[in-house]
């Protein structure tokens, strides 16, 4: 692979840069969700997925602003 080319995907293709930076993030959400289910459907108790999920959630709303604000100063400056 040419040495240019990850520099050309995060100008002119940023949707796969944003792809492969978002999709780690989402891991979590999906293993603990699923969790969750199967959690249920065994008869086991729920709490502990709904706390992590709940916690990951917390964890999002106060990080969110941060990331979306020093994007904007990113992408404007």
């Amino acid at each position: 692979m040419p040495s240019g080319r990850p520099s050309r995907w995060a100008c002119r293709g940023g949707g796969v840069l944003v792809n492969l930076l978002v999709l780690p993030l989402l891991v979590p959400v999906l293993i603990f969700g699923a969790g969750s289910v199967v959690a249920h459907g065994s008869g086991q108790g729920l709490a502990a997925h709904f706390y992590l999920l709940a916690a990951l959630l917390a964890f999002t709303l106060v990080v969110a602003p941060w990331a979306a604000a020093h994007s904007l100063k990113v992408s404007v400056g």
